[in-house]
């Protein structure tokens, strides 16, 4: 049975979660997740887990649970220093060839050059969705929150609560939304050279390894669906229902605000560098999605 019905309040940012229960906290790793491949490059230090890549492997977490709807939440600090040709993951996904996916993929480079973060959204199966931007703070000098907020209306991608991609439900125009699926949350580090950094023209230094990416402050805020395998639409009637009030129902969080809409055109104009709606080399033909769309509105630069 669903159980988190929650509050968030992102007041500095102007993301205002409407609730109707309690605070969500933040919780300890064992809590929400569980190890999911080479649990000998775990690094546990008190509130901290790190996760590490050498010339060995990578490795890997996954939620406990699958959800449909409301909030995720992790605090990370990327691999510092010469971090060309690795790519820390943070998603959510459901399973199968026709499943549903949510990513921020952070692509290391050489040290001095900005790190780059590139978010995809597929959708029955079907990705192709890749927008590219720099970051405009150090993010392997401090911990900063990435976050998925998800509801029937739309899906935002947040960094430090402020919006830097969303996606639209538009199904009124026959385009398909990611809105009957349960998803877990997944966090790896891995090896990429072939072509995460200047489009794999840089390799990973080896030299430089263990490579390490650190967490803490996990929130999860969502409907929380069973393990064992249940229809999409028990799972849509569950997580939001006219007889149940789930904070990711209310009105105000079917669309940016206008403060949030200010925030994302100040990064699409400042900080975006690829974006699939511009690249017509590569899509000759518009997606249907970016006609419509109104925050697809960028001159492609690379």
């Amino acid at each position: 049975m669903s159980k988190e019905v929650s509050l968030f309040l992102g007041l500095v940012m102007g993301f205002v979660f409407v609730g109707v229960a309690f605070a969500a906290a933040t919780a300890k790793f064992e809590e929400l997740f569980q190890p999911s491949w080479a649990l000998d490059h775990f690094i546990h230090e008190g509130d901290l887990l790190k996760l590490k890549l050498d010339n060995y492997s990578g490795a890997g977490f996954v939620s406990k649970s699958k959800y449909m709807f409301g909030k995720v939440t992790v605090q990370l600090k990327l691999v510092e220093g010469d971090s060309a040709g690795t790519v820390t993951a943070f998603y959510m996904s459901s399973e199968g060839p026709n499943h549903n996916e949510f990513d921020f993929e952070f692509l290391g480079n050489t040290t001095g050059e900005p790190y780059s973060v590139q978010t995809n959204v597929y959708v029955n199966g079907v990705g192709n969705r890749e927008q590219r931007l720099n970051l405009w703070f150090d993010p392997t000098k401090d911990f900063h929150s990435y976050s998925f907020f998800w509801n029937q209306r739309q899906v935002i991608f947040l960094v430090d609560e402020t919006p830097i991609r969303v996606h639209t439900n538009m199904e009124h125009r026959g385009i398909p939304f990611p809105k009957d699926q349960a998803m877990g949350v997944y966090s790896s580090i891995w090896n990429a050279d072939d072509w995460a950094t200047q489009g794999g023209r840089v390799k990973t230094n080896w030299s430089h390894a263990p490579f390490i990416a650190t967490y803490k402050a996990f929130e999860i805020s969502a409907c929380e669906c069973p393990i064992v395998s249940s229809t999409s639409v028990e799972n849509l009637k569950r997580c939001s229902s006219n007889e149940k009030k789930y904070w990711w129902d209310e009105p105000n969080l079917g669309v940016l605000s206008l403060h949030q809409s200010h925030q994302l055109m100040w990064v699409r104009a400042k900080h975006m560098v690829y974006d699939y709606c511009a690249d017509t080399a590569r899509f000759p033909v518009m997606p249907a999605e970016c006609v419509h769309h109104s925050h697809h509105k960028l001159v492609l630069k690379n």
